[in-house]
């Protein structure tokens, strides 16, 4: 019989782990914010698994909580994925019921996405769980340490942002 999901996480995890504190403790930081990240959705995606909620649909539904009524083009920018990824999940969140999209009179072009009443209650029953990932993370880490780590993210994040590498190239 093939292992459980939960099985299969918690084994992923203890080679994450095991990698982290013997194999190369001093691997590169990438590496490091990477596997942190990829434990914070694994352990989100068990949470949202219980409402029927996929990890993609978080995603938008995180987004238009804040900024409802954006156009599609902004929420897949906003979201961090390519066009058609966006639509797909869209159709599949109005199929849901989730949200709704409709094109305006003055601007027949752009497609905006606005959250359904099913939509906005999501929201008190994912972000709980959200937080509590979020909680169970920082346990046992002292608060000025917390606060140094997310200076120190922020300036990284800075830093990237302004990577020359990244840039447009300037007209030739």
């Amino acid at each position: 019989m093939p292992p459980s999901p939960a099985a299969l996480e918690a084994e992923i995890s203890q080679r994450i782990l095991k990698h982290w504190h013997h194999a190369v403790p001093n691997d590169r930081m990438a590496h490091l914010v990477k596997d942190a990240s990829r434990s914070f959705l694994r352990s989100l995606q068990a949470r949202l698994a219980t409402t029927g909620v996929s990890l993609g649909h978080w995603t938008f539904l995180r987004i238009l909580w804040e900024h409802d009524g954006v156009t599609q083009r902004e929420l897949s920018h906003d979201a961090g994925v390519m066009e058609p990824t966006t639509a797909v999940a869209l159709r599949a969140m109005e199929e849901l019921g989730y949200i709704r999209r409709e094109r305006r009179a003055e601007n027949r072009k752009n497609i905006y996405v606005f959250l359904t009443p099913k939509g906005k209650a999501l929201k008190r029953k994912l972000v709980p769980m959200a937080e509590e990932v979020n909680g169970l993370a920082v346990r046992g880490i002292d608060p000025a340490d917390l606060e140094t780590t997310r200076r120190c993210l922020l300036v990284m994040l800075d830093n990237l942002a302004s990577d020359e590498g990244l840039a447009p190239a300037p007209d030739a």
